[in-house]
């Protein structure tokens, strides 16, 4: 009889795995795919370490979780400066002076404060009630038009006037040069790639993959004093509430004879037309370098295309819409009524999480489990 099974590697059952691990429990993860590190696993391609489901950047202004996955890992300088195309048109994300010089041929940060001022009092906002206002309010309408509104209608699948404000309000605006696209204070990616961040940080546990939990919950509930689930609160109960709604990406990835595709990381196509909506080119995410410094003569991409989740699907993000929260309430109440089921993570709590919150709370979790 185990202590813990834990549902789900990814990062928020890894962590809770680690802390419960180090303190003499006994633990068991199960997971449905063939491999540890849930949707920031990354695999080998041609020396590249490819992340094979979506692009995933690690920034935090905690030191606790910074100084926690610096135990299992070095992380290497990258920063996060994406670059959005527009009908061929390139423009600096985030929104800085090189977006507004580039958009309306200002120099100054007056002017384009100024100018940003000017679109929103034409545009009648005061109070935003829905993305497409809040978009205006922080950038103006020509930045909404080329730069915001066809990528998000790509990516949510709905109007950005059916879209609640909340969404876009972390985007960030500077009058500044500055192209970090994240404000965080530590920033990076795992040298080796995330597969092995998660590996070390599972040394010693026992993990067991291809085990999917729901097909088999009677018989692997036997073998732990508590399960903590990551997985889809929804589906755990059988959807019988009805099925929470999430928005899913499936990636065509292509190895490339050409050292160079893009030049960057993360381009984003922000026109309607344009069926994808970012191209990710793995190599720039390690400088194009192996891990002897070695330039690679190949480059790995990957078109993201975004897509309403269906059974079957793997589901990204939570559609936090009230219809939806509504919902999640009525799985959470359920939740608490299960004995011996801890429910965590991004699935688990129908929540957005970024990478260090998932991890800020697994450590949370695990205080109060010890």
């Amino acid at each position: 009889m185990m202590n813990y099974l834990i549902v789900g590697s990814g990062l928020y059952g890894a962590t809770v795995a680690q802390q419960l691990h180090e303190a003499g429990k006994t633990v068991l993860i199960v997971d449905k795919r063939p491999n540890i590190a849930g949707n920031v696993y990354t695999e080998r391609v041609e020396g590249i370490n490819v992340h094979k489901y979506g692009a995933h950047i690690f920034h935090t202004n905690n030191k606790a979780v910074w100084d926690y996955v610096n135990r299992f890992a070095t992380f290497n300088r990258f920063t996060n400066s994406p670059v959005a195309n527009y009908k061929g048109e390139l423009f600096s994300l985030p929104f800085n002076m090189y977006t507004f010089n580039k958009m309306w041929g200002v120099t100054t940060p007056e002017e384009a404060a100024a100018k940003i001022d000017e679109q929103r009092k034409a545009a009648g906002i005061t109070e935003p009630k829905n993305l497409e206002e809040q978009a205006i309010s922080l950038v103006g309408t020509d930045i909404y038009e080329k730069l915001i509104k066809g990528y998000t209608e790509k990516q949510w699948g709905r109007d950005c006037k059916d879209l609640p404000a909340f969404i876009i309000k972390r985007l960030p605006v500077r009058l500044t040069f500055d192209n970090n696209y994240f404000n965080a204070l530590y920033q990076g990616i795992p040298v080796g790639g995330y597969t092995k961040l998660v590996e070390n940080m599972l040394s010693g546990i026992e993990v067991r993959l291809n085990c999917d939990y729901l097909e088999h919950k009677a018989e692997l509930d036997t073998l732990a004093e508590k399960v903590i689930y990551t997985g889809p609160i929804d589906a755990y109960f059988g959807y019988k509430l009805g099925p929470l709604e999430y928005r899913s990406v499936r990636f065509e990835t292509e190895v490339l004879d050409k050292p160079n595709f893009q030049g960057n990381a993360a381009v984003n196509y922000t026109d309607r037309k344009t069926p994808w909506t970012r191209i990710i080119e793995h190599k720039w995410f390690e400088f194009g370098k192996d891990e002897n410094g070695n330039d690679l003569p190949k480059t790995v991409i990957s078109r993201e295309y975004s897509s309403e989740w269906k059974p079957g699907d793997e589901p990204y993000y939570p559609v936090n819409d009230e219809k939806n929260q509504r919902l999640y309430e009525l799985y959470k109440a359920l939740a608490e009524q299960e004995q011996n089921v801890i429910f965590g993570g991004r699935l688990g709590e129908y929540k957005y999480y970024d990478m260090d919150q998932v991890i800020a709370a697994a450590l949370d979790r695990s205080k109060t489990l010890l």
